[in-house]
């Protein structure tokens, strides 16, 4: 049975002439397969169907066909011809070659897509474990500054508890049982003003705070919050820290005084909590002025 060639094979199963003939000039007229292989590759190239320029009978590296050299050179000359039948079998062989082709290729692309879908999915893995780390770090950085201002904030209350029990330790050495430096005497406070007999006490409210003005001797004033239970000493020492060089800079202690009804505190208020000398909630206080000499 004769054979159809590789171009007549390709123009027979519906690929053009040109594009059939330059797919076996480019792959060395290495058969069919090839060819074929050649054409699925290029078939979207936008210039798949353009002519090639080097002849064509050189490029497949044969001698020119007499048709492709002219009608003189076919004189002569006969081309076996094949029965219809002998036809249609190398054409059913020719389509089920190039239905293999296409199944080989459609399994390559798929895996090549099934390849970019695990790349992308690994790529958002990747990104999603990145963003929670940052997120990670930031909340343990938020939690370190915020223990660190707690530790700064016991720190500093401690500090003050210790300078008021050495402010203690000192008044307790400077004024236990020396009779000869007294503070100067604390300006006349007069008693308690007794309530009115026909009226009943208010009742009393809890408050856990207590908000204390301080008047200076050179008319201003401090203000700030105490704990309810805190101890007048607290008052002081705040007092000593904040005022001002005339006052004396924190030689000797400030003497304290209420407003209304005046009175002056002794060392043992000082150790009694603000809401036991009725301060609470809120009350002003007077810095007595040192007595001269």
């Amino acid at each position: 049975m004769a054979e159809l060639t590789a171009l007549e094979s390709l123009i027979e199963m519906g690929f053009p002439r040109g594009r059939a003939e330059k797919a076996l000039a480019l792959t060395g007229n290495q058969g069919i397969e090839a060819a074929m292989d050649w054409l699925m590759e290029h078939e979207d190239d936008p210039d798949v169907d353009e002519p090639l320029e080097t002849p064509l009978g050189h490029i497949l590296g044969r001698e020119p066909t007499p048709t492709e050299q002219g009608p003189e050179s076919a004189v002569g000359e006969s081309k076996p011809v094949l029965t219809e039948e002998e036809r249609q079998e190398q054409t059913k062989r020719m389509l089920e070659l190039v239905a293999q082709k296409q199944r080989e290729r459609e399994e390559r692309e798929e895996r090549e897509a099934l390849e970019r879908e695990r790349q992308r999915r690994r790529q958002g893995q990747e990104l999603s474990a990145a963003r929670q780390r940052l997120q990670e770090d930031e909340m343990r950085r938020a939690a370190e500054e915020r223990r660190r201002e707690k530790a700064e904030e016991l720190a500093a209350r401690q500090r003050v508890r210790e300078k008021i029990e050495r402010d203690k330790a000192e008044r307790a050495k400077k004024y236990g049982g020396h009779g000869g430096s007294q503070p100067c005497p604390p300006t006349t406070e007069p008693g308690p003003v007794p309530s009115s007999p026909g009226k009943e006490p208010p009742t009393k409210r809890e408050y856990d705070q207590c908000r204390i003005q301080v008047r200076l001797p050179d008319g201003s004033s401090l203000t700030q919050t105490f704990r309810a239970r805190e101890q007048l000493a607290a008052v002081r020492l705040y007092v000593e820290l904040h005022r001002g060089e005339e006052l004396g800079g924190g030689q000797d202690p400030v003497q304290l005084l209420s407003g209304f009804p005046r009175r002056a505190f002794s060392e043992a208020d000082m150790e009694r909590p603000l809401q036991e000398l009725g301060l609470v909630p809120s009350a002003v206080l007077i810095v007595a002025k040192k007595c001269p000499g």
